[in-house]
């Protein structure tokens, strides 16, 4: 949430981009997503700061960032501005592309390695 907050602030409306279902079990593995692209958007459209919610089926929302070439690019602070998906093209067009400041353990996969280490 406190990501959805800061990227609010530096844009006119935020709009959170969110892999399939087919997507999240490519790149995480079987028994991923834990919640249904469904419920993922439910949730983050809830959010005050949130404007939309759009899915994407390809392993990188590359295709959508470019094709909707946002003014600002945001991500979290565990990706490198060169790993971003789609940052090329919003430079490219005289958009900005911004790192937030990393967030330890407010992942996904952190809380899953943390049951798994206290269930054995």
């Amino acid at each position: 949430v406190r990501y959805l907050q800061q990227a609010r602030q530096l844009g006119h409306r935020l709009v959170v981009a969110l892999n399939d279902d087919a997507s999240v079990s490519r790149l995480k593995g079987s028994g991923r997503p834990l919640n249904s692209l469904a419920d993922r958007a439910q949730v983050i459209a809830a959010l005050d700061c949130v404007d939309w919610v759009v899915a994407f089926s390809e392993d990188t929302p590359e295709r959508l960032i470019c094709a909707a070439m946002p003014d600002v690019l945001v991500k979290g602070g565990d990706y490198k501005p060169d790993e971003i998906a789609g940052a090329e093209c919003v430079k490219q067009h005289g958009g900005e592309v911004i790192v937030l400041d990393y967030h330890e353990g407010f992942s996904t996969t952190s809380l899953i390695e943390t049951i798994q280490g206290g269930s054995e």
